[in-house]
């Protein structure tokens, strides 16, 4: 079987350096005042929810707490 020659000769990979591009993205566009309040918003109600969930969470991860005296049933007793 003949194996095909590239027909693309690739020197220019070698001299890809030379050629750079002068174009130039559009610049951002500045967020809105809306939009900022929006994101705050957002991220408060976030972080809000993480505290409320810790605060509300953290007395069912406590270890119970064994109490000072023992109860014993009276049929323990006899």
């Amino acid at each position: 079987m003949f194996r095909r020659r590239e027909a693309v000769p690739f020197a220019f990979v070698a001299e890809a350096d030379r050629f750079r591009s002068n174009v130039v993205p559009p610049p951002r566009e500045r967020a809105t005042v809306s939009q900022l309040a929006a994101r705050s918003l957002v991220g408060l109600t976030v972080v809000a929810g993480l505290a409320g969930s810790l605060l509300l969470g953290l007395p069912a991860l406590a270890p119970e707490q064994t109490p000072s005296h023992s109860q014993q049933t009276e049929a323990a007793h006899r």
